[in-house]
């Protein structure tokens, strides 16, 4: 075990880049490095050894955590699937503690980020919490009395997968109304020219979009509302209710006091969150009879995830800390 003032390296592994940072005991960082993802297992593994020895050579650190979007085996030693990545049912803690020689544990990306906020930030002192991260999609995380609730596989709880449109639009996961597909930077793009017609006229960005249809991102759209153009303030409204619904339904089945919205669009969260918490606070069942939830903004922005996994490789959380074999 890591002594709570010895720094460990964090590594937000993602489909296009990895991210690792050096973190002191109190979640700061200290130094950080970015590399590209590599498309095969063994490159991956060989990337990573790089950005770690690169901060270890730098700084002396105890243990490594990773933060890794896709599903992990119950014991956090093995990646089961990740969409990007080139793990399948591989060991990838063991590997990397051999390799690395010192400590490693594997966490999911959501459940990192949600323990970073808990430790560090806008989760501090919730006893239920839930963690819903928008970026490409919805990652999900729930706490309990500071501890991950991960269920009985190890895979919970994915609730971008709820069905909120039944027959409603075709998702990634094979199911078609998924709440991520109405809620989510992808799913902004979406609503937005599916209001095109509606609004061509008055509107930059959709003339903008006329001429290139690449020009609606999330980040863009986003920005459009700021400026108050009627196509962006229209979507962002749609991701606003549809943001809030499906708070409610999670609601209904967890019963947070505390839910925090994190990931890529939590930076605009001033544009769509008041009325995200109207349309939650109306769709819960019960609604004006129970308390609601605190809905805030996450604190720590996109390092979230490698800061939780850095202090997760730290403790007190150690279940699934592995060190190299001898």
């Amino acid at each position: 075990m890591a002594a709570p003032d010895r720094l460990t390296i964090g590594i937000d592994v993602g489909g296009t880049s990895i991210r690792a940072a050096v973190v002191d005991g109190s979640g700061t960082i200290v130094d950080s490095v970015r590399a590209a993802t590599p498309a095969s297992a063994d490159v991956l593994e060989d990337a990573l050894a790089d950005v770690v020895r690169y901060l270890s050579d730098r700084n002396d650190v105890a243990a490594v955590g990773l933060a890794v979007a896709g599903f992990l085996a119950v014991d956090r030693r093995t990646v089961l699937f990740a969409p990007h990545l080139a793990w399948v049912d591989a060991p990838v803690a063991q590997r990397l503690a051999d390799r690395f020689a010192m400590p490693v544990v594997l966490e999911h990306d959501a459940n990192a980020a949600a323990w970073a906020e808990f430790r560090f930030g806008a989760a501090a002192g919730g006893h239920v919490v839930v963690l819903v991260a928008i970026g490409t999609g919805i990652g999900a995380a729930l706490l309990l009395d500071g501890r991950i609730y991960r269920g009985a596989h190890g895979v919970a709880p994915e609730l971008g997968h709820l069905q909120v449109v039944p027959d409603g639009r075709t998702c990634a996961c094979g199911k078609r109304g998924c709440w991520e597909r109405y809620c989510s930077g992808t799913a902004l793009v979406d609503t937005a020219v599916d209001l095109l017609p509606t609004i061509r006229g008055r509107s930059l960005l959709a003339r903008e979009a006329a001429a290139d249809p690449g020009a609606l991102t999330g980040r863009r759209i986003a920005g459009a509302a700021q400026d108050g153009d009627a196509l962006a303030v229209a979507a962002m409204a749609e991701f606003s209710r549809w943001l809030g619904i499906g708070l409610a339904a999670v609601a209904d089945i967890y019963d947070p006091e505390l839910v925090v919205v994190a990931g890529g669009v939590s930076g605009s969260a001033s544009l769509f969150l008041d009325d995200a918490r109207d349309h939650y606070a109306t769709t819960l069942t019960g609604a004006g009879h129970r308390p609601l939830a605190r809905i805030r903004a996450a604190h720590l922005g996109d390092a979230a995830g490698l800061i939780g996994a850095a202090d997760l490789a730290r403790g007190p959380a150690h279940a699934g800390r592995i060190g190299p074999s001898d």
